[in-house]
């Protein structure tokens, strides 16, 4: 569901697009009825049609038919491995926008895969002071320090609740006023309600168990706000211009190019954890 593509045929009312443009493909195309696609929040809609979950077929083809209003068209200077990395890059948008991420705020971000990296990009662009990211693979914190971490913490998986706290306090010199989890493991979730100071807010983009255990009370009691992230909304544009201005540099997240004759290799790769982000070039 991370694509871009070349128009090859065009519907007889579609407007904003023309033959041969490269476009980077919204996957999720909502019913544009309902409460909640009048309202904005189309990520919401009950009768989201999401190409890569069944009964909807993914785009891992030669040819998709695809909705041309979630089709963004490409400038000439971005790549289509670029398009297609706007599909996360817009998840970072997203995050940090319902975190309401600005200037001067202290940013925790637990899991630096693919998601944590690019939610990174956007809390730098979007105005962070100082940004913390965790992870437990010492590799990924790399790359995140290279994408513009201010500081980052290996955890490992004995590691006690309070010591880590007191780590990521002690790292960024305050408690991060805003945290995001990229992971959804109890653990992280857990980590970042008790890292966020009093009044803060705590953004989960992780898709974990449907049930964990948290020290809730706690979180409501220092009125630590909790939200959720569901895709994403109007944010492919944002998304698109952090790529063009060359400020979001998301190709360092490509690891590998497979042609799409090599699908099943791509996934055996992607399985035994070989690389961040895997493309597929027709």
């Amino acid at each position: 569901h991370e694509a871009s593509g070349v128009v090859k045929k065009l519907g007889k009312n579609v407007k904003n697009l023309s033959l041969n443009d490269r476009v980077a493909i919204e996957p999720g195309v909502s019913c544009r009825q309902c409460q909640f696609c009048k309202t904005g929040k189309y990520n919401l809609c009950p009768d989201m049609k999401f190409c890569a979950t069944p009964p909807y077929d993914g785009n891992l083809r030669r040819y998709y038919a695809h909705a041309a209003d979630f089709c963004f068209k490409l400038p000439d200077h971005v790549t289509m491995e670029e398009g297609a990395l706007l599909e996360p890059l817009s998840v970072g948008v997203h995050a940090n926008r319902r975190a309401q991420v600005g200037l001067g705020d202290n940013i925790l971000i637990l899991g630096a895969g693919p998601i944590g990296l690019v939610t990174l990009i956007c809390a730098k662009e979007m105005g962070a002071s100082k940004v913390i990211i965790t992870d437990l693979v010492q590799s990924r914190l790399d790359v995140a320090k290279e994408l513009g971490a201010d500081f980052t913490l290996q955890i490992n998986r004995d590691d006690k609740e309070e010591d880590l706290v007191k780590k990521i306090h002690s790292l960024i010199g305050t408690a991060p006023n805003k945290s995001i989890d990229c992971c959804g493991f109890e653990s992280s979730i857990r980590l970042g309600l008790l890292a966020t100071e009093n009044g803060g807010c705590l953004v989960i983009v992780g898709c974990g168990p449907p049930e964990v255990k948290l020290p809730l009370i706690g979180a409501l009691t220092r009125e630590v706000d909790i939200r959720g992230v569901f895709r994403y909304a109007n944010d492919y544009p944002a998304a698109l211009a952090l790529v063009a201005t060359g400020k979001a540099k998301v190709k360092r997240l490509v690891t590998h190019h497979f042609d799409i004759n090599e699908t099943l290799d791509a996934f055996d790769t992607s399985r035994h954890g070989k690389g961040e982000k895997l493309y597929l070039l027709n």
